[in-house]
């Protein structure tokens, strides 16, 4: 599977969809079916729903942007699986007023890049893990507050690095464009709190934001020398405090 993996969108997203892709193909051998209902909340013009999709899945993605639906539709369409991703307008506090979007509906449920930015996190998880079947799965990738506070320090902004540090949102100042970060234990409260069991934790970009670009996209063997070592340290718990992000993988009890 390829989509996900461009060579810098890779840096991004291989932990991730490792992952993921691992996660599905273990619910789809426990439920014996091999088209399985995806729900990706916040997921934009498709980075995940569309590889997720050529995998043979259904996706619902709700995301609050008409341009970034439009984009996904697009996208799809380029990827011949327009008739297995339906883009429908929303966020994930207002989860179950999109039109289509059950409780208990989903296999999987995605949730990258959204508890940053929505007004109460805890809820936001809570509708997530509504959604899910039993023994569903849910992928929650979010900004990591010592990555951010790592990425200010060598660029030498060494107060607003104990700003993000001291700060309860984990913020750097009043410029900082990320509303709130979390750590992995806070990920984790998060999910055992809406009754689920953490099943894996993955730091994402712990080095590939630290890199100098010009090194990785012309030193030959770069790119694939640092995704090698960017996979060997996602899941030793002592490179989930220097993450850019943290991946969590929850599991609903069937």
């Amino acid at each position: 599977m390829s989509d996900p993996l461009r060579p810098r969108a890779s840096l991004r997203t291989a932990v991730v969809w490792d992952v993921l892709k691992d996660a599905l193909d273990r619910r789809v051998k426990a439920s014996g079916r091999d088209t399985l209902d995806v729900l990706d909340t916040g997921g934009g013009t498709g980075n995940f729903a569309v590889p997720v999709a050529r995998l043979g899945h259904r996706v619902t993605v709700v995301d609050p942007s008409p341009n970034a639906l439009f984009a996904l539709e697009r996208r799809a369409a380029e990827a011949g699986v327009a008739d297995r991703v339906r883009g429908v307008q929303g966020d994930i506090l207002g989860l179950f007023e999109v039109e289509g979007v059950e409780h208990g509906g989903y296999d999987a449920v995605l949730c990258h890049g959204v508890l940053e930015y929505v007004e109460d996190p805890a809820e936001g998880v809570r509708n997530a893990v509504d959604a899910l079947r039993p023994a569903g799965a849910l992928s929650l990738l979010a900004a990591g507050l010592g990555g951010a506070v790592l990425a200010r320090a060598l660029a030498g902004h060494f107060n607003e690095a104990r700003q993000a540090l001291t700060d309860p949102a984990g913020r750097w100042g009043d410029g900082d464009p990320v509303p709130r970060r979390f750590t992995a234990e806070q990920l984790g409260e998060l999910l055992g709190a809406a009754g689920l069991k953490v099943g894996s934790v993955q730091g994402v970009r712990v080095f590939a934001d630290l890199v100098p670009g010009v090194l990785v996209d012309t030193e030959p063997g770069a790119m694939e020398a640092l995704l090698k070592l960017e996979a060997a340290a996602a899941e030793l718990p002592a490179f989930h405090s220097v993450a850019t992000q943290l991946h969590v993988l929850g599991e609903k009890q069937g």
